[in-house]
């Protein structure tokens, strides 16, 4: 039995291991929820307000306002991390600036994405 414990935690070291992901998961991501985000824009856009009045042409609208804020969020999210990353500071307080920081651009696309309104 004292033979297999060993063998047991070199697999078990084997396999949980810290792997890379791959160089463009970070770039695939990022368009991902881009999309989701201008999909969901574009989805809310197209909406009529006076559809309000019947509650079945809610569930549209309400998803796309769930997808486009988780999306959004996670872009931001993301966007933080990449800057973070880049960027170390110390602590907490860098990555409060990385995250103001992508709020900011996050901002930014939305003007971009719903024009001079």
């Amino acid at each position: 039995m004292t033979e297999a414990a060993p063998n047991l935690e070199n697999l078990l070291r084997a396999a949980l291991a810290p792997i890379e992901p791959p160089d463009d998961l970070v770039h695939r991501l990022e368009s991902t929820l881009t999309n989701l985000t201008e999909i969901a824009a574009e989805e809310l856009e197209s909406w009529e307000l006076s559809a309000m009045r019947d509650p079945r042409n809610w569930l549209r609208p309400a998803a796309a306002v769930v997808v486009g804020g988780t999306a959004g969020t996670a872009l931001v999210v993301l966007r933080a991390r990449q800057r973070a990353k880049h960027h170390p500071r110390a602590g907490m307080a860098g990555a409060r600036d990385a995250a103001e920081r992508a709020l900011h651009d996050a901002g930014q696309g939305v003007r971009r994405l719903l024009g001079d309104r």
